[in-house]
């Protein structure tokens, strides 16, 4: 029976609405320094990545113990891993929010090699 329940809170947090904002959105907020989740591959963060983004690849994540107290905002190439991080990280307590589009949307400033 325990594990029907558990059955129906995954499919509940896969179907539900994941918090979100754009990379517009996220740009407006860089002068607060924000925490940022990159989840992408280490070899995709050096490449390119928003200078105060921490890297935490998506597979690593389910290990991250950072402050739950402190809003988060997660950020992949295009969107989709970081929606699947957001939604583990809510899970885990914490308050985060995906980034929509993803470093394809990005504008702002970058760091990183060629």
């Amino acid at each position: 029976m325990s594990n029907k329940k558990e059955g129906v809170k995954e499919i509940q947090l896969f179907l539900s609405k994941v918090p979100s904002i754009s990379t517009d959105e996220l740009q407006g907020l860089i002068k607060k320094r924000p925490q940022i989740i990159d989840v992408r591959e280490t070899d995709e963060y050096s490449k390119e990545h928003i200078p105060i983004a921490k890297n935490i690849p998506l597979h690593k994540l389910a290990n991250y113990s950072g402050k739950q107290e402190q809003e988060m905002y997660v950020i992949c190439q295009s969107g989709m891993r970081s929606k699947q991080a957001t939604k583990l990280l809510r899970k885990m307590g914490y308050s985060a929010i995906n980034i929509k589009g993803g470093m394809n949307h990005w504008s702002g400033p970058v760091k990183g090699g060629k």
